[in-house]
């Protein structure tokens, strides 16, 4: 009997060490076909681009293909629940921005399932983090951020903003900076950030919010007038403008950022393999020269950096949530 014991103990040992030989190679092998990398919106949005241009450098890192999915759909919800159910080999990564972390706190609002939340996955990295500019018509009133407050505090709820949804990245910062500001503001959303700034344009609304990348070609023609920026320092695209924090409104940083994500529960081993891959790939020339070709500066940060900011990052969208509170 205790022959048998020891045979058994012996096969246990060795199926173990032969397990772990085994998933030793497979992470020394990774990447050995092509990667999945979710962009759970649609096709030509701020994640899409920095997604399709992290799929290119990393295709140079790698030799192995990186396929962008578009999985769009409930807000980011469809696609992203897709990579949290996904098995952690690292061929289902995710490229999204601040829905993973607004999207399951507006559910829990509401008393709704969250199919994911924030511990569903491995932050892989911070590729982008950029502010948004608070712009009106050219021709408005309003020539400075204190000139739109004055007149937003003599008129409560009559100044209308446009936004891309409940929630979304261009509704938080504009309530972020009312609540700092003490001032009541017309929330009309839109389908996406594209028909927002098309409604400010049209004069269907007073205000927005954008990207500098894509709202700096209208201030430059004329068109729209920026007021402030959400970052902790001028964006390079518009160095004269001031930042929300500049005037005093300190509780107001925000960043549609973009980063990469892998299931929860994969392998350290593969995740640091992954982690160093990245971090060749953004520093691939091509890739540098794309992203500031967009208007996006590169904002890298690795898992450890990226975590800090994530945590940070949930503390100001957990309290704008809860200020804007229920909305239909």
């Amino acid at each position: 009997m205790k022959a048998f014991f020891l045979l058994i103990r012996s096969l246990l040992f060795f199926s173990a060490f032969y397990c772990s030989g085994l998933a030793l190679a497979q992470v020394n092998e990774y990447p050995s076909k092509s990667v999945s990398l979710v962009v759970p919106f649609p096709p030509g949005g701020a994640v899409d681009q920095a997604g399709r241009s992290i799929a290119q450098a990393l295709y140079e890192v790698w030799k192995q293909p990186v396929v962008i999915l578009n999985k769009a759909g409930a807000g980011g919800a469809i696609g992203m629940a897709s990579v949290a159910n996904a098995a952690p080999d690292g061929y289902t990564l995710l490229a999204t921005h601040s829905a993973i972390i607004s999207l399951p706190v507006s559910e829990k609002l509401f008393g709704r399932a969250t199919s994911f939340d924030r511990s569903n996955f491995t932050p892989l990295a911070l590729i982008v983090a950029d502010p948004v500019v608070l712009i009106v018509p050219a021709d408005s009133p309003w020539k400075t951020a204190q000139d739109f407050v004055a007149d937003a505090k003599k008129r409560p709820d009559a100044i209308t903003y446009s936004s891309s949804g409940a929630y979304s990245a261009l509704h938080l910062p504009m309530e972020m900076f009312a609540n700092s500001a003490g001032i009541k503001l017309r929330h009309v959303p839109f389908s996406g950030g594209g028909p927002a700034l098309t409604a400010v344009l049209g004069g269907v609304v007073n205000v927005s919010t954008g990207v500098p990348a894509v709202v700096a070609p209208h201030i430059k023609a004329g068109k729209f007038r920026p007021l402030l920026v959400t970052g902790s320092k001028r964006h390079p695209l518009l160095p004269d403008v001031p930042t929300a924090i500049e005037l005093g409104y300190k509780e107001v940083e925000f960043y549609l950022w973009v980063g990469l994500f892998g299931p929860a529960k994969m392998d350290d081993d593969l995740v640091k393999k992954i982690r160093q891959g990245i971090a060749k790939a953004v520093a691939e020339p091509k890739f540098v020269e794309h992203m500031n070709q967009a208007g996006a500066p590169i904002d890298y940060r690795d898992a450890p950096a990226f975590n800090a900011f994530l945590t940070k990052d949930s503390e100001r969208i957990n309290d704008a949530i809860k200020h804007i509170g229920k909305v239909d």
